[in-house]
């Protein structure tokens, strides 16, 4: 079984882009998306192989959202997390599979300047990983997207000039705290398929568009797979697809038996 995600940076440009030409190419049993940038009934998609459609959907028009495109019908589909300062970004969207619960997530930006830090680090990563662990009780957890946040200095090309120093607070997706919302998730028992496979540096999946910095690899790995334990043996494969264009982030991948 395999599984995509990919932020598209809005959903109507990425259709312009060849997206569909990329889930044919791919096939993926079951497609996530992140940053939709839309409500559904503003999006032309055929894509008859993928019959069951769920969509999560911003308050604000334009701004974030998520979706699970699925082969086959999961048992349940649940948006959000039921905590109502969170809930009105769209950010959250959650399958239940026979033998999994299946999340799509689009952890907000802590934004220049650092604006929205507190809220990601002190309510957001807190709420987010507490109902992780809520649902995997029930079940084991695969969940994936964009994570903002590069984990360790081999997840960007430029650790030195992004990280948390004395004299700097850092850059958004790099700073101390959100690198240990992350060291949090891993504390409670996830585990970074990525890396499960691949430990040298110089894979991203996302790339400013300014000074070209995709065509020179200068970018950041902050869209992730991660599962929980119960599901490593099953494990065959973590991919990125950074040669898949329409979006300034690449899709990424595994695969299951």
């Amino acid at each position: 079984m395999k599984i995509i995600s990919w932020n598209v940076n809005g959903l109507r440009a990425v259709l312009q882009k060849g997206f569909k030409e990329f889930v044919r190419q791919y096939a993926p049993d079951i497609l996530c998306i992140q940053e939709t940038k839309a409500r559904p009934e503003q999006v032309e998609l055929d894509l008859s192989e993928y019959p069951f459609k769920y969509w999560n959907s911003a308050e604000k028009k334009g701004y974030s959202g998520t979706a699970i495109f699925s082969k086959t019908e999961p048992l349940s589909v649940t948006s959000d997390i039921g905590i109502g300062k969170h809930d009105k970004e769209g950010r959250v969207l959650t399958a239940e599979f026979e033998d999994y619960y299946l999340v799509t997530v689009y952890v907000p930006n802590s934004k220049r300047g650092l604006l929205r830090l507190e809220y990601r680090h002190n309510e957001w990563d807190v709420d987010f990983l507490a109902y992780l662990k809520q649902i995997e009780k029930t079940k084991p957890v695969i969940f994936c997207g964009d994570l903002n946040v590069a984990h360790k200095e081999i997840d960007l090309a430029n650790p030195q000039s992004n990280k948390t120093t004395k004299t700097k607070p850092g850059n958004a997706g790099f700073t101390d705290a959100e690198r240990a919302g992350f060291d949090n998730l891993i504390a409670a028992g996830f585990i970074d398929t990525f890396r499960e496979f691949h430990q040298e540096s110089g894979h991203y999946t996302w790339w400013s568009y300014m000074g070209g910095a995709r065509s020179r690899n200068v970018g950041w790995r902050i869209d992730y797979f991660c599962i929980s334990p119960q599901l490593r043996s099953r494990l065959k494969d973590a991919f990125i697809l950074p040669d898949v264009m329409g979006s300034d982030h690449a899709p990424i991948g595994i695969e299951l038996t």
